[in-house]
């Protein structure tokens, strides 16, 4: 990261000299967001990726050429796209690097290792601080797009210990009806049957056992339904929103106004 760059916010009053990035044309995106691809489905609002889900402006940026089996599969070479799209934020100004898919997350400890601004690319890098808010009896609910592609390789790139695993309750939403069209591709989905789908899985959670005392939301496709999971399980709901709201909230601090 260079020294010089301005990182502060910026009024009249403090803006004075200034210099850019060599390479940097645009500016004021806060956030990088880096993208499955090539996917084929509806990208509601609340979606990761739909420009409406944030109250701040976020850069988006392909991962060129990946493919959803691709990354689940976690081969050696998607990194070096992922490095490619990730370096392509930087030099455009992000001050922090997340993602569009919990699954990103195999490379999560790689890329945070290869750049030089934060990164969180999996909303799965929050199990450890949800774990902190609750009582050591109670367990986190895990709600993903496909259970058997979320591996100790991909918790072990996301700083998950071996004790918190063993709270986890996760529940797959492959096999659903209208959810499986975002795995496989089927270009549209019954917005309404996707959301009780969601609540049914989050639901089957807590029935499964009580003691759990939040829900994760592994899935860059869930937040538009984060509501209604939290309104059904009366549980706290995390997802990809909250992280990269809190990632905003670090590297855009701004001045307080008002009489004292």
């Amino acid at each position: 990261m260079e020294e010089s760059r301005v990182y502060g916010y910026s009024t009249p009053e403090n803006t004075k000299k200034v210099r850019m990035m060599k390479g940097q044309n645009i500016a004021g995106y806060p956030i990088g967001i880096i993208y499955i691809d090539e996917v084929y489905y509806p990208m509601v609002p609340g979606n990761i990726v739909n420009g409406y889900t944030f109250s701040f402006p976020v850069r988006l940026k392909a991962v060129t050429g990946l493919d959803i089996p691709n990354l689940f599969q976690a081969g050696d070479e998607v990194f070096d796209q992922i490095i490619l799209a990730c370096r392509e934020l930087e030099r455009e100004g992000c001050r922090a690097i997340s993602a569009a898919c919990g699954f990103f997350g195999n490379y999560q400890d790689k890329v945070a290792a290869s750049m030089d601004i934060p990164v969180a690319i999996s909303s799965l890098v929050q199990l450890p601080w949800i774990a902190t808010l609750l009582k050591p009896e109670q367990r986190i609910g895990v709600l993903t797009a496909d259970k058997s592609s979320l591996t100790d390789k991909l918790l072990n790139a996301c700083g998950i210990s071996e004790e918190l695993k063993s709270r986890l309750i996760i529940k797959d939403l492959s096999h659903e009806p209208e959810f499986s069209c975002i795995l496989e591709g089927r270009g549209e989905f019954d917005n309404e049957r996707v959301k009780e789908e969601v609540v049914q899985k989050a639901l089957e959670i807590m029935k499964q056992d009580s003691a759990v005392g939040a829900i994760l939301l592994e899935c860059s496709d869930m937040p538009p339904y984060a509501y209604a999971v939290s309104a059904a399980t009366k549980r706290p709901v995390f997802d990809f929103t909250t992280l990269i709201r809190w990632l905003h909230t670090a590297v855009c601090q701004t001045p307080y106004h008002g009489f004292i």
